[in-house]
C-alpha cells in the first residue's frame, strides 16, 4: 500500500525476489532446537532493506511507542520511500532516534521528538543532523551493523562518531533510552522538534518545549502531514539532572495563533514556543549510563505526565517486563521447524502484534477524529483505544489471525475503536486508514466493514453489535465517498466520475456481503437483503466477453483502450492491474469461475498469471509492485488470496505448488527478506497462516482454505485457553504435497475447515508426499470453500 486515495467528491523496474529459501529438508520430524524462547527467534532486522518498510528499534506488543533509530529523516517526500519506517538498512548513519514509526507502511510520517546523543563542548553542539556523505557535518553518526543488537523489545547501537552505546527500550506508552559515554566526555543531547518522516517544509505547525522544575522536560508538537492537524505530546526525565540546557527556535519570526499546547497545568523554569524548535541538554562528565525515560499522549502534556508516572521504570525493569510481556504473547504459536523457517515465522508473528496500536493513555483518555478528548467506554465498559489501521491491507489475514492468536479483548477492543472513531468522525463513517484518531483518506473501501462482520460472526462480543452494524451501514451509505452515490444508483463505479473504479466495484461489493453476512446472523432481514443485492455488484464491471474485470463509464460502456497488465496510479485499478483484480470476488468465487467459463479455463486463467512473461514491461513507475511471479504480485496485497483459489476449482495440489513457489520466493531470514511493504502486518500474517496450512480466503465466511504447512509441528493457544495443533508429518522439500489430512484423528477430504472447528481445539495432521494427490479435496459440492451463490445456509 502506498498511494494517497483521497475521495476526490470529498476533496474537491519490477522487483522479483527469486532466492531460494532455507532448505526445510527433514523437518518431518520435531526439530529438537534446544532454545524454545520465542523472543531468540525474533529478527526485527527483517524486512528493513528496501522494499519491506519495518523498522528495527523497541517496541511493546501494540504500543504507542516505536522507539528505533532514524537513518534519514531528512529526506523530502518523494524520495522518502525507502525510509518510510525511519531505517534502511543500506544507510551508513544514524541521524537520531525518534518514538513513533510504522511497521512496513507503504506511506510514512511520524518519527516524532527525535534524540541523538552529542559530546564535547557545548558551544559545539551541531543542532542540524548534517548529510551522510559528509561526517562531522551535523549531529547525524556513523555506525556498523556489527555493533547492532535487536531483539523483540530492545535495540543498541555504537555511534562510531563519538564512541556512545546506544540502546532502547519501551513500554506500551514509554521509551527508555540508555546512553553510555566514555569516561572523560562532556555529556549532551540533541533534541529536535522539526525532524519528521515524510519531511516537507511546514510540517510542523507548532510546537512547544516546557522545563519544570523538577526537572522534568515536557512538549508538544502539531503537524500537518499525512494526517492532517495531528497533535503529540511528551514528558521526558533523565537518570542525571541537567547541567544547562539551550532552547532555540530557528525561526523566530513566524508567529502562530492557533494551537497552544493546553494541559500544561505547572509552572515551568524554561519554556520555548515556535515552530522550528531545538534543545540541547547538557549533563557534564557522567560516571555511569545516562538513562532517559519518555512517555507519549495524545492527549496533553499532562497526559504524557501520567503516563510516565504510571509506566516509567529504569532501563532494565523496562525492558525485562516488555520481554516478558513479548514472550507470553510469541509464546500463543510453538512453533517447530529448521532454524530459517523458525525465525521467518516468529518474526512474522512479531511484526503481527506491533499494530492497531493503543492510542489511548494509561486513564483511558484519547484524542478522536474529531480532535476532541474522549473517555475510553462503550455500554458502560472501559476498552482500550487503538488507532493505526491500515485497513485496505489488514481486512485479509491481519485480523483474523489477531482474533485466534491474541485474548477476545484485542479484537473487541478493536472494534469499541472503529465504532468510536465513527461516532466522532465529522463524516459519520468508520476508519479508511486511521492513525493517531486522525483519517488520512488512504486506499480505498470501507474495510472496516469486514474487520467487524469477522470479529460478531466468530462469537466474539464485547461490543455493541447494532452500534457496529449501524456504522458499516453508515459507511456503506455515505454517497460522497469514492463513487458510493453512483455505486449504488448504477451497480458500479464509473469510471469518467472516479478513479480506480473497477477495484472500488468489487471492493465494495465484498464490504457489502460482509454487511449483509452480519445482518443475518442478528436477525436484521431488511438490512441483510439489501445489501445481498448490492454483494452481487461485482458482475457489472465484469466484461463477460474478455472475462476481465474492467472500468465501465457512467453510460456503460468499457472504458477503451484497454491492457490486462497495464498499472498506472489512478487508472482503472488500485495499486494493481486486471491479472489481480479479476480474482477479487472472495464472496462468491463459484459464480466468479462460472462468469470465466467454468473449471479449466480458471485453471488455465490462473496458471497464465503465474507463468506470465514480464521481460518486456516495466513496472519501475510503480513503487508497491514487487515480488512478482508472472503477474501474480505478492509485494502488494490484491493477489494473497489468489494461490489459493485453485482449490476452489478442485484442484488443491496446484495450490500447494504455488504456495511452495511463493514462500521459497518472496521470504527470508534477512533484511531485505520481505518482497513488499509488510503494510502493519498484512504481509506476515500471510506467512503465519499459510505455514500452519491454512489461509481466511474469505473474512466473514468463518472458514480456512486449506493449503499446505510450512512447520512440521505447531501449537495455537487458543483465546479460551484450549489449543489448536497441526502437525506435518515428512515434511521435506523432496515432499511438497498433501497426501492425506486428518482432524481430530479422522481423515478430512474438503479443502477447508471452519473457524469453530478450530476454536475448539484439537489436531490437524498433514501428511506430506513426493507426488500430487489430485484427487484429494477435489470433489464436488461440500468439498469445495464457501461461495454465496452455491452455501446452503
Amino acid at each position: 500500500m502506498k498511494a494517497l486515495r483521497p475521495p476526490v467528491s470529498l476533496l474537491a523496474g519490477v522487483i522479483a525476489v527469486a532466492l531460494a529459501a532455507p532448505s526445510i529438508a527433514d523437518s518431518g520430524a520435531k526439530s529438537g532446537l534446544p532454545d524454545a524462547d520465542p523472543i531468540k527467534w525474533v529478527d526485527p532486522m527483517i524486512g528493513t532493506g528496501p522494499e519491506g518498510h519495518t523498522f528495527p528499534g523497541a517496541s511493546a506488543p501494540f504500543g504507542m511507542v516505536q522507539l528505533s533509530p532514524d537513518t534519514d529523516a531528512t529526506c523530502k517526500v518523494r524520495d522518502c520511500y525507502a525510509h518510510a519506517a525511519g531505517y534502511s538498512y543500506h544507510d551508513t548513519t544514524i541521524q537520531g532516534f525518534s518514538h513513533t514509526h510504522f511497521s512496513g507502511a507503504g506511506h510514512s510520517d511520524l518519527g516524532d521528538f527525535l534524540v541523538m546523543p552529542a559530546v564535547g563542548a557545548a558551544d559545539a553542539v551541531k543542532l542540524d543532523p548534517g548529510t551522510a556523505d559528509k561526517p562531522g557535518s551535523g549531529y547525524r553518526q556513523r555506525f556498523s551493523h556489527d555493533t547492532e543488537v535487536a531483539e523483540a523489545g530492545y535495540y543498541a547501537v555504537t555511534l562510531a562518531d563519538s564512541g556512545v552505546r546506544a540502546e532502547m527500550t519501551a513500554g506500551t506508552r514509554v521509551g527508555v533510552h540508555r546512553y553510555t559515554f566514555a569516561k572523560g566526555q562532556d555529556a549532551h543531547l540533541v533534541l529536535d522538534m522539526r525532524s519528521s518522516l515524510y519531511d516537507y517544509p511546514g510540517k510542523v505547525l507548532w510546537s512547544g518545549l516546557h522545563l519544570h522544575p523538577d526537572g522534568t522536560l515536557t512538549g508538544f508538537r502539531e503537524t500537518r502531514g499525512w494526517a492532517p492537524g495531528r497533535k503529540l505530546f511528551f514528558a521526558m526525565r533523565f537518570s542525571a539532572p541537567l547541567k544547562g540546557h539551550a532552547f532555540v527556535d530557528r525561526d523566530e519570526a513566524i508567529a502562530y495563533k492557533g494551537f497552544q499546547g493546553p494541559g500544561r497545568g505547572t509552572a515551568t523554569l524554561d519554556e520555548k514556543l515556535g515552530k522550528l524548535l531545538e534543545a540541547r541538554l547538557d549533563f557534564g562528565t557522567l560516571d555511569k549510563a545516562l538513562e532517559v525515560r519518555v512517555a507519549l499522549s495524545g492527549v496533553d502534556e499532562q497526559g504524557a505526565i501520567a503516563n510516565l508516572d504510571a509506566e516509567g521504570a529504569d532501563f532494565d525493569t523496562v525492558r525485562a517486563r516488555t520481554q516478558a510481556s513479548w514472550r507470553a504473547e510469541l509464546g500463543r504459536v510453538q512453533v517447530e521447524a529448521p532454524a530459517p523457517t523458525r525465525t521467518n515465522v516468529y518474526t512474522a508473528l512479531y511484526h503481527t502484534l506491533l499494530a492497531p496500536s493503543v492510542w489511548s493513555d494509561a486513564d483511558g483518555r484519547y484524542r478522536g477524529p474529531d480532535d476532541q478528548v474522549h473517555e475510553g467506554r462503550s455500554g458502560g465498559k472501559d476498552f482500550t483505544f487503538r488507532s493505526t489501521f491500515s485497513l485496505w491491507d489488514t481486512f485479509r489475514a491481519e485480523h483474523p489471525l489477531l482474533t485466534l492468536v491474541q485474548p477476545e479483548k484485542t479484537t473487541s477492543d478493536v472494534v469499541n475503536s472503529l465504532i468510536a472513531s465513527r461516532e466522532h468522525s465529522p463524516w459519520g463513517i468508520l476508519p479508511v486508514w486511521q492513525f493517531a484518531g486522525r483519517e488520512t483518506w488512504t486506499m480505498i473501501g470501507y474495510h472496516a466493514a469486514p474487520v467487524i462482520a469477522d470479529a460478531y460472526l466468530k462469537g466474539i462480543g464485547g461490543f455493541d453489535a447494532n452500534k457496529a452494524l449501524d456504522a458499516m451501514v453508515a459507511s456503506a451509505d455515505y454517497a460522497p465517498y469514492g463513487g458510493l452515490g453512483d455505486y449504488v444508483k448504477l451497480g458500479y463505479v464509473p469510471i469518467d466520475r472516479e478513479p480506480e473504479a473497477a477495484s472500488k466495484t468489487v471492493e465494495y461489493a465484498y464490504d457489502d456481503w460482509t454487511i449483509a453476512r452480519m445482518a443475518r446472523a442478528m436477525g436484521r432481514a431488511d438490512v441483510a437483503a439489501r445489501f445481498d443485492r448490492r454483494a452481487g455488484f461485482w458482475r457489472n464491471s465484469f466484461d463477460a466477453k474478455s472475462g476481465w474485470l474492467r472500468a465501465r463509464k457512467a453510460d456503460g460502456s468499457f472504458r477503451t483502450p484497454f491492457d490486462p497488465t497495464a498499472i498506472n496510479y489512478g487508472s482503472d485499478y488500485t495499486e494493481g492491474n486486471a491479472w489481480q483484480y479479476s480474482w477479487f470476488v472472495p464472496q462468491d468465487q463459484a459464480g466468479l469461475f462460472r462468469m470465466l467459463g467454468g473449471e479449466a479455463k480458471v485453471m488455465q486463467r490462473l496458471d497464465a498469471m503465474f507463468d506470465f512473461d514480464n521481460s518486456k514491461i516495466d513496472y519501475s513507475h510503480a513503487e508497491d509492485i514487487s515480488g512478482l511471479i508472472g503477474q501474480y504480485i505478492h509485494g502488494n496485497e490484491p493477489s494473497h488470496h489468489v494461490a489459493y483459489l485453485y482449490a476452489y476449482a478442485g484442484a488443491p495440489w496446484r495450490t500447494q505448488e504455488r504456495l511452495k513457489q511463493i514462500v521459497d520466493s518472496q521470504y527470508k531470514p534477512t533484511p531485505d527478506g520481505l518482497s513488499g511493504n509488510d503494510d502493519l502486518g498484512q504481509m506476515s500474517a500471510w506467512l503465519v497462516f499459510t505455514s500452519l496450512g491454512f489461509y481466511p480466503v474469505t473474512p466473514g465466511a468463518n472458514q480456512y482454505v486449506i493449503g499446505r504447512p510450512f512447520v512440521s509441528h505447531a501449537a495455537i493457544t487458543l483465546p479460551d485457553g484450549k489449543r489448536f495443533t497441526v502437525d506435518a508429518e515428512n515434511l521435506s522439500d523432496a515432499n511438497p504435497y498433501v497426501g492425506r489430512v486428518e482432524l481430530n484423528g479422522k481423515p478430512l477430504a474438503r479443502a477447508w475447515i471452519t473457524d469453530a472447528e478450530v476454536r475448539a481445539g484439537g489436531t490437524l495432521r498433514f501428511v506430506m508426499q513426493a507426488k500430487p494427490d489430485k484427487a484429494w479435496g477435489g470433489g464436488q459440492g461440500a468439498a469445495r470453500p464457501y461461495s454465496s451463490s452455491t452455501a446452503k445456509d
